[in-house]
């Protein structure tokens, strides 16, 4: 009795220790907030109670409440055997359905922190349960139908750990946050470095790139890597990465509520800040463009009185921001030359990359030419060039910057395999001016059968199904196929095609970017030109 019971509770904490880990990476994605991880509990039940869940939480709770009646107190070996073989049968079964993540799980300190918290809880629970019926029964053995159905909920709920978890954590993981900020922004303020702060509601990071690959024509340069932009990622890589020997920090500030930038910005203390755009990104939990403007103007008020501001003077909200700026500024842009300091004019832009003419005010014109596809990429580029101006760099020297930089991966990216299909990979996000110039790049493929692979675009709150629209219609205008990811989410983006009378044989629908590969498999050909505009992450998959 005690071996093969043991034997089911080994199994069935097992089974949790695999729920706690699901919870664990979705509260990860969601950036450790317990309120989107609640929202998505709510929004996702089929994927928090799985159909193994279900079947096995009611085969056992239907075999538990059989056994108390029939049998109460009748000691066999049988039955905890019994419980024990059917959770092994639904541990291997979770375990082989368990399908790999585009973002896998990653086990930070604050991860394992999270993951002891919430077993730690469970385990709680299991012992509590077990003391509770041994000391009303005198027997856990006779008993195990009724704790085993308990514990069997235990288990369906297990998800709900994990928000305890980060609840309890949360105010040792902001005593520790703020030791490590301190650390990063003392040290930073006691440098004698260039610090670069760039914002936006998209193009950043791009921007960061181009900005790094253009500055290192003259000087040592630390950037922040890939998307870290929050005061815990950026603090990590001051605190470990930055040394006398560089010259330039640029440090990608993002936010997803006001006051953030402001955070990031005292943390990195910049001299040189520029906002390279500003629009419906993030707009759920900004509620509205003007809450935008002033997160986003937060890193222009933290720069010192001999610093230098600039501004894409292109985007209509970002040009509000520079008009009432009296700092020293510099403003770029494309479309309004005669009130920019640096500019574009001559552009061409093709399948293979991009020509023009840069124009700096304070230093004249030299003709440039780069891989990188699309308009907006240029206009990237001026804001990396107004950088590199502000800092001392020759025209020639920002010239030679501009014809190294390589696309920044997963945005507007072309990979050519050698199989006579060219692919363009936007997949990092998508935005409405994003989406657009990905589409524009397409269409340049005049000679290529266009495939556009696409989930639409998420967190643009209540103009999300209208943008989306929209981008079905241009998408009907553009691609010869297109293949939707998500049926539920990319409905808009269907009505958008079909008003456009899109030939439905050439469209499809999948719930997965998997089942979207599949379909390519058998869809593509040589001289076609497939583009993935956005991926989004684990917790938007319907499956």
């Amino acid at each position: 009795m005690l071996i093969i019971t043991s034997l089911y509770i080994f199994f069935w904490i097992y089974l949790c220790e695999l729920k706690i880990k699901q919870s664990l990476h979705i509260i990860q994605l969601e950036g450790y907030n317990s309120d989107k991880y609640i929202d998505w509990i709510g929004n996702n039940k089929d994927k928090v109670h799985t159909k193994n869940d279900k079947t096995y939480a009611a085969i056992l709770i239907i075999f538990s409440a059989i056994l108390t009646i029939i049998s109460p107190v009748e000691k066999t070996p049988v039955f905890p055997l019994i419980y024990a073989v059917i959770s092994l049968f639904f541990l291997i079964k979770n375990v082989r359905s368990k399908e790999e993540s585009k973002k896998p799980l990653v086990f930070t300190p604050r991860a394992k922190r999270l993951y002891g918290i919430a077993f730690f809880l469970v385990l709680f629970d299991l012992i509590l349960t077990l003391l509770i019926v041994k000391w009303i029964t005198k027997d856990i053995f006779s008993y195990l139908p009724v704790w085993a159905g308990i514990i069997t909920i235990i288990y369906y709920f297990s998800s709900f750990y994990m928000y305890g978890a980060n609840y309890i954590a949360k105010p040792m993981e902001e005593r520790i946050n703020k030791k490590y900020y301190i650390q990063a922004s003392e040290k930073i303020k006691n440098m004698n470095i260039n610090s670069v702060g760039i914002t936006g509601s998209y193009g950043k990071t791009s921007t960061k790139f181009i900005t790094e690959t253009i500055l290192k024509e003259k000087y040592k340069v630390l950037k922040t890597p890939e998307s870290y932009n929050t005061p815990m990622g950026i603090s990590k890589i001051i605190n470990n990465e930055l040394t006398d020997e560089y010259d330039v920090f640029i440090a990608e500030l993002g936010a997803t509520k006001s006051g953030d930038i402001d955070e990031v910005a005292k943390l990195t203390n910049p001299k040189l800040g520029i906002i390279t755009s500003i629009g419906p990104c993030h707009l759920e939990s900004f509620k509205s463009i003007d809450n935008i403007m002033r997160t986003k103007y937060e890193l222009i008020e933290n720069l010192p009185d001999d610093g230098t501001a600039i501004f894409n003077y292109d985007n209509e909200y970002v040009k509000k921001l520079a008009d009432k700026t009296f700092k020293h500024k510099l403003l770029y842009g494309i479309d309004n030359i005669e009130e920019t300091d640096i500019f574009a004019t001559d552009m061409h832009v093709d399948s293979l990359g991009s020509s023009f003419a840069l124009c700096i005010n304070s230093l004249g014109t030299i003709e440039c030419r780069t891989k990188l596809l699309g308009r907006h990429n240029i206009l990237n580029i001026l804001g990396g060039a107004a950088i590199a101006s502000a800092l001392g760099l020759s025209l020639n020297e920002i010239k030679t910057g501009i014809s190294m930089l390589e696309p920044v991966e997963h945005r507007l990216q072309l990979i050519d395999h050698g199989t006579g299909v060219l692919v363009i990979d936007d997949a990092f996000n998508s935005n409405p001016e994003g989406a657009q110039a990905a589409l524009d790049v397409l269409n340049s493929f005049t000679d290529r059968r266009k495939i556009i692979v696409t989930p639409g675009m998420i967190e643009l709150g209540s103009i999300e199904e209208e943008e989306n629209y929209k981008l079905g219609e241009i998408i009907a205008s553009v691609c010869d196929v297109a293949i939707l990811v998500g049926e539920k989410r990319t409905l808009p983006i269907y009505q958008g095609m079909e008003k456009h009378d899109f030939n439905e044989d050439n469209l499809y629908v999948v719930n997965s970017l998997n089942e979207a590969a599949e379909v390519l498999k058998t869809l593509t050909k040589v001289n076609d030109v497939v583009l993935f505009e956005n991926d989004l992450p684990d917790t938007y998959d319907e499956k």
